[in-house]
Formats: structure tokens, C-alpha cells, sequence
């Protein structure tokens, strides 16, 4: 396992979530978010193709960090693995999956949503993870009160951020990168609107937020 966890949230400060429907517009889809410098994307195991999706872009895409997201098992690891996924994401965290994924063929950024969730993560040795709904559990607010008990943890929210709020979680010392699904809207993805998504990413990497990453990093 060459990558680090911690190499993949920083090489974007917003990892792109997707759900794929059609795996043979997948590489498009990624390429544009590329394009736009949107370098990591977290493709969800949410749909019969996602893995064939994987394995298109990473056949067909190169330079992007494609990673599955919705993983839910440790067979969800292993399957997202031999696709050719640079990492792993969950919605949340099992003991078996956090046993897993500390011994498996990916980087793994386990989920939470509260103060025990982290300590139970911090205890298989876990300092990285993904906030999820980062926006129905409290927002900037309660990723910032987790800075005191937790000085040495670092977060990737995803769920209700937007590109309103997404900088104001940047801001804060304890958040790597944000999660965002608003990169890929339905409408523009069943048009495929290529140049579409690719201006949003384009406006995912502006320079305020860079500068506000560089800032706090």
C-alpha cells in the first residue's frame, strides 16, 4: 500500500462524490472533472456498474485518484481493490471494517458523526476521517469542537457541503479536504454535459479555496 491516506485528502481540497449509472460515460465524466483540477474522485459503490465503472477510468483516465466510496464491508475492500480503486471510503464504521481496512490493499478513511466513533477509530489506529452527514450533525461548528478533545485528527466532510459553505470548512485546521456531490449534478450528468461539470470544478479549485487550504495546512 504505497499511498497514504493522508496523501489522498491532500491532493484536493474537494474530492469529487460520484454515482455512476452508465459505466461507458464514466471516463468522460472523470476527465472533465480533471480538466477542471479536481484530481480526487470517489466514484460510489451505490449502483451494478460502479466497479466496472473503476475499472474504465482507471484503465482510461490517467492522472486522476479514483477511489470507491460507499463501502460497507470488507469484501466491498477487496472488490474495490481488484478494480483498481486508489482508495476506500465508507458511510461509516464497523469494527470487522476498521479491522480491515487497517490490514487491507487500500488507504481507508472511515466515517463519523461522533465523539465516540472517533475514539473507537482513534483505537485501531485510525487519525483520518471521513464526517458524515458532515451538515445534519452540526456542521462547521461540530467539526470545529472536535479540534479540543481531538488535536491530532483530521476530517473530510461530505454531506450537505456546498460550494457556499465548503470554504468555511476549509478554514478550519482540523479539515484536509471536503467531499462534494454538487460537482456532478444529475442533470448535467444524464446530458452529459461534459464542459458543464468540468466549469464546476474549475469553480471547486478557485483561488479562494486553494488559498484557504494553503493557509491552514
Amino acid at each position: 500500500m504505497g499511498l497514504s491516506i493522508d496523501a489522498v485528502l491532500a491532493a484536493s481540497p474537494v474530492m469529487a462524490v460520484v454515482t455512476i449509472f452508465d459505466a461507458a460515460t464514466a471516463p468522460a465524466l472523470v476527465s472533465a472533472l480533471h480538466r477542471g483540477g479536481v484530481a480526487t474522485i470517489e466514484i460510489t459503490l451505490r449502483t451494478p456498474v460502479a466497479l466496472e465503472a473503476i475499472r474504465r477510468v482507471v484503465g482510461e483516465v490517467e492522472g486522476a485518484l479514483v477511489g470507491a466510496g460507499t463501502v460497507l464491508t470488507p469484501g466491498d475492500l477487496e472488490a474495490a481493490a481488484n478494480a483498481g480503486a486508489a482508495f476506500a471510503v465508507s458511510p461509516g464504521s464497523t469494527t470487522m471494517l476498521l479491522e480491515a481496512g487497517r490490514n487491507g490493499p487500500l488507504p481507508y478513511l472511515p466515517a463519523i458523526a461522533t465523539a465516540s466513533e472517533i475514539m473507537r477509530g482513534l483505537d485501531h489506529g485510525y487519525r483520518a476521517f471521513k464526517v458524515f452527514p458532515a451538515s445534519a450533525m452540526g456542521g462547521v461548528e461540530a467539526i470545529r469542537a472536535f479540534a479540543g478533545p481531538f488535536p491530532t485528527v483530521t476530517f473530510c466532510p461530505t454531506g450537505g457541503v456546498t460550494p457556499d459553505t465548503a470554504g468555511d470548512y476549509l478554514a478550519l485546521g482540523n479539515v484536509a479536504c471536503v467531499g462534494g456531490s454538487w460537482l456532478t449534478p444529475a442533470d448535467l450528468v444524464r446530458a452529459e454535459d461534459w464542459a458543464g461539470i468540468e466549469a464546476l470544478a474549475r469553480k471547486a479549485r478557485s483561488p479562494e479555496l486553494v488559498r484557504i487550504i494553503a493557509n491552514t495546512g
